[in-house]
């Protein structure tokens, strides 16, 4: 699976739960949250006042590295 700002965060989480912990330790910690599951990476770092590009590109490293 191809992870893009678009992509939801129910999506992310179902296709690798470990993304939670990149997500986590961006600073988002409402991955857990039901409202959250339907909003695109986009919109949830836009909430954080987070850059979508920077927690994409860990989101990346997290799954192109991992064991």
């Amino acid at each position: 699976m191809e992870i893009t700002k678009e992509t939801t965060m129910g999506e992310m989480l179902e296709y690798d739960r470990g993304i939670a912990m990149v997500l986590m330790n961006s600073g988002m910690h409402c991955v857990g949250c039901p409202s959250s599951i339907g909003e695109s990476l986009e919109e949830a770092c836009m909430v954080h006042g987070l850059n979508s590009d920077d927690v994409l590109a860990e989101i990346n490293d997290y799954l192109e590295n991992k064991d």
